[in-house]
């Protein structure tokens, strides 16, 4: 069946309202119910996807209001998982983020009570008629070999394919859920290709460490894939490709020519790719991860959500056209690299930036699409 090729699309993100701020710190210090908390974050929610809708934007997320990380609040109220504070902290480019991580204690399972649950419920509540609500989370490779989340998965499990079988079907039936509860867009968020890039480039002269990396590459490809597999035509399935984003800096740096083998094996619907500096390497991959798949959009992140300099106008449509010499112009669209918040930090631009990058991106759609 065909699927919808949006052009204008927006990776998840937003930076958070001071008032959602202080609600959670007021929530952590006990001085406020759970109830309470989450009066002041759907309201906000509301409020975002009013914005987000006045935009242009076809398709709304809740902007991540309801956790803390992209990906941690997720994994730890997943079935078989707990959250820790590990000993050091995630160096980026400038920053430090915080310590806590999470890892596995017991079986792998789809958490039936996932408090993401009731935050896409409401999502979903405050959506126009005509709009599609967007769930975000974070790719099941960000649990396979990455950070010591499956250090001790042979403490449960008899063998690796066991472990990955039980992750792939913790996210499948985690995805049907939310299709079950009215999703039909659900984006996997993944830091792992980049951790991968970054990694072949540093061992490229080291063939039994680019085995290794290789193995991790084609473990991702198999669990996501048997996570994907079998779920409702009528859903979208995307990923975001992530070289990381925290208070507008990075992790990891390179092209996507040593992954690109890879990512055309994904069944996903939709890649949102980094495309917003140097950093990214060049349009050359494009034509292996669309990988001649007709319904397969290819979204490239040409415009930064690290910082308010707004982009120039002809400058992105020649990118977009270069990029249309290799994959058809009706298979591309375009984005912000990345979300305006990672975590609950947010990048170091304000919320008027975001909607000036937004009416950027829509303007740019028009003029190459409409």
């Amino acid at each position: 069946m065909s699927k919808v090729h949006y052009h204008f699309d927006h990776v998840g993100s937003y930076l958070r309202p001071q008032a959602l701020k202080e609600a959670r710190e007021k929530f952590a210090n006990g001085e406020i119910s759970q109830e309470e908390l989450l009066k002041v974050q759907d309201e906000l929610v509301k409020e975002l996807v009013h914005h987000e809708v006045e935009n242009g934007l076809q398709v709304v997320s809740d902007g991540e209001f309801g956790r803390s990380w992209w990906h941690l609040d997720f994994l730890w109220n997943l079935t078989g998982f707990e959250a820790y504070q590990q000993e050091d902290s995630y160096k980026f480019h400038g920053a430090k983020t915080r310590t806590t991580n999470v890892r596995i204690n017991g079986k792998i399972d789809e958490n039936p009570n996932h408090p993401f649950y009731r935050d896409f419920e409401y999502l979903k509540s405050v959506t126009p008629e005509g709009i599609t609500p967007k769930v975000t989370i974070p790719s099941p490779s960000l649990i396979i070999n990455r950070d010591h989340r499956s250090d001790l998965y042979a403490d449960y499990y008899d063998s690796w394919t066991d472990f990955l079988d039980d992750l792939a079907k913790a996210y499948h039936d985690t995805i049907q859920h939310f299709y079950d509860l009215g999703a039909r867009y659900v984006q996997l968020d993944d830091t792992t290709w980049g951790y991968l890039i970054q990694q072949f480039e540093n061992e490229k002269n080291n063939p039994e460490k680019t085995a290794e990396l290789a193995k991790i590459a084609e473990d991702d490809v198999y669990t996501i894939n048997k996570a994907l597999e079998g779920l409702p035509e009528d859903l979208t399935l995307a990923t975001h490709i992530c070289r990381g984003n925290f208070k507008s800096t990075y992790l990891f740096e390179g092209g996507y020519d040593s992954v690109a083998k890879y990512l055309g094996q994904l069944n996903y619907d939709i890649f949102f790719l980094e495309y917003d500096d140097a950093r990214s390497g060049s349009f050359a991959p494009l034509p292996t991860i669309w990988n001649n798949r007709d319904h397969v959009e290819l979204v490239l992140g040409v415009i930064t959500s690290k910082d308010p300099a707004l982009e120039d106008v002809d400058a992105v449509i020649a990118r977009i056209h270069e990029a249309a010499e290799l994959v058809p112009l009706k298979n591309l669209g375009i984005s912000t690299q990345c979300g305006f918040a990672s975590t609950e930090e947010g990048n170091i631009l304000t919320e008027q930036d975001e909607w000036n990058k937004l009416q950027l991106i829509k303007t740019i759609t028009d003029k190459v699409w409409s």
